[in-house]
């Protein structure tokens, strides 16, 4: 933290102040360069008081910084519009993330995704096998042996901008690797030979999800095609989890092993997401099992060798009661497991439906792929959502900042709460204390309540009968004094939206 807020200061000191309008005929980039020596002396002054770093030392950084300042800066969008209104040529750009990509800038391009026969890339390989063996080390240190079936959620932008780190991950744990043409593109897999590989190949459950499908179906034909490899290995089942499990399934369901072998699920073609969301947002679901199915019907089309998805729901039941793990990257610094629902409606769909068909609750493990080499980490669920709790949810400068947008702000926090709770119906993976202390903070503070029920009181009510599901359904024990303070809260709020829209007699 210490080394943040000095890089922070330093960065801020280098930007300076930055002029609201520039005199005639000076461009922004122009400003920047005849200010660079004076700022770079602000900012080096400040490293080398606050980390003891030598005046020069990062001399080319700042040079670099300087021209990512001037791109960031530059607004080319209304340009940009009226020249594609007119027919105009607007010059291509790569989209991505800025920390992974600072190319994408300036912004008001025409952006272009990537070439499918090149990802994963090298440098993504080299990411996910990496990040795919740290899985499985903290997996066996946890759990004390390798896990034999991992299900895996792979989403389209995700993989679009880490450059398909998420696909290499998969091929990783399989022990599989892409194969180049002579032209360095893509187009098929191979096995890596059990005695370079130094572990069993690893069993995965795929779900990609319906842009995945549609954008990178090259990469599912890749996955597909290294699983298939895999099951029909002639090796030891105890060095092959993916042919031993397809063993027992053909067994089992009497099939054959090319059906066996589908490991790779979505939607039907032409439908997206699993529903386990809506359930939750509803309040519609009694049962887990609905949850399960609900996420097992939806995403229970698998990829064939043909090239089409069929409908295959007994097959992926059979696969994800052999799952003991399942995992998720998050690719970006600015959206969390709290922000939107997708990731309990996916991860934790997933989780759920693992849980009801094999009768244990699997570790869930999420993979931080917005950092690079080996900053990146793997956390558990539990403590990635304690994050979240801390940092957003319950953190003053988070939700002091949603307030002052006003009614949209405090309908950010109530959903920020429902997205939370989608983790305790799916997952389990909300502490007792989160629940408490944003009831503390939110409805038991007369003051704050008072702000946000002004604000907005749909959105307060909605957190308030939250809250009251959370306890009813077992996910958050607290006194019956607090429970009948938020029910007679839940009341006022109701009596106070219907008499605001009552009709004048």
């Amino acid at each position: 933290q210490k080394v943040t807020a000095i890089c922070h200061e330093a960065v801020k000191r280098f930007i300076g102040k930055l002029p609201e309008t520039l005199p005639s005929g000076v461009t922004i980039a122009t400003m920047l360069d005849g200010t660079l020596a004076v700022r770079m002396d602000e900012a080096s002054a400040w490293l080398h008081k606050a980390a003891g770093l030598k005046p020069r030392q990062l001399d080319k950084l700042w040079h670099f910084l300087n021209g990512l300042l001037a791109a960031m800066l530059e607004n080319r969008e209304i340009e940009a519009v009226t020249r594609a209104l007119s027919g105009a040529y607007i010059p291509p750009s790569p989209g991505n993330d800025l920390v992974r990509n600072p190319s994408i800038v300036p912004t008001g391009r025409n952006i272009h995704s990537l070439d499918p026969y090149s990802i994963p890339t090298p440098f993504a390989r080299k990411q996910g096998e990496r990040s795919a063996e740290t899985l499985l080390e903290q997996y066996r240190r946890e759990s004390g042996e390798l896990p034999e079936s991992i299900a895996l959620i792979l989403w389209g932008t995700d993989n679009l901008k880490s450059d398909g780190e998420g696909v290499a991950q998969a091929l990783a744990l399989l022990g599989a690797r892409t194969k180049t043409d002579e032209l360095g593109k893509i187009g098929d897999v191979e096995l890596i030979p059990l005695d370079k590989l130094g572990r069993p190949r690893i069993d995965i459950v795929v779900t990609v999800s319906g842009i995945f499908r549609d954008l990178l179906s090259h990469q599912v034909r890749l996955l597909d095609r290294a699983v298939r490899l895999a099951a029909a290995a002639d090796e030891p089942e105890a060095m092959n989890f993916v042919r031993k499990h397809v063993l027992q399934q053909t067994a089992e369901l009497g099939i054959s092993e090319e059906e066996a072998a589908g490991r790779i699920y979505s939607n039907a073609p032409g439908s997206y997401g699993s529903n386990v969301n809506h359930l939750i947002e509803s309040s519609t679901w009694e049962q887990e099992q609905q949850l399960a199915d609900a996420f097992v019907n939806r995403k229970s089309f698998a990829f064939s060798p043909e090239g089409d998805w069929q409908e295959s729901p007994e097959i992926l039941r059979s696969a994800l009661k052999n799952v003991t793990l399942t995992f998720q990257n998050i690719d970006s610094f600015e959206i969390g497991l709290s922000d939107i629902d997708h990731y309990y409606e996916y991860l934790g769909g997933v989780s759920k439906s693992v849980e009801v068909l094999g009768g244990a609750k699997p570790k869930v493990m999420v993979g931080d792929t917005g950092r690079f080499g080996k900053g990146q980490k793997i956390r558990s669920l539990e403590k990635m959502v304690a994050l979240e709790a801390r940092t957003k949810l319950l953190n003053p400068k988070w939700y002091e900042a949603m307030i002052e947008h006003g009614y949209e702000g405090v309908r950010e926090i109530e959903a920020h709460l429902t997205n939370t709770y989608g983790w305790s119906a799916t997952a389990s993976a909300v502490k007792n204390w989160t629940y408490q202390q944003f009831t503390e903070t939110f409805l038991q503070d007369r003051e704050m309540l008072e702000r946000i029920s002004a604000l907005n009181p749909n959105a307060t009510m909605s957190m308030t009968r939250r809250l009251l599901e959370a306890n009813s359904r077992g996910f958050w024990e607290t006194d019956e004094g607090t429970i009948e303070q938020l029910q007679e809260l839940y009341e006022e709020l109701e009596t106070r939206i219907e008499g605001a829209h009552a009709p004048e007699a």
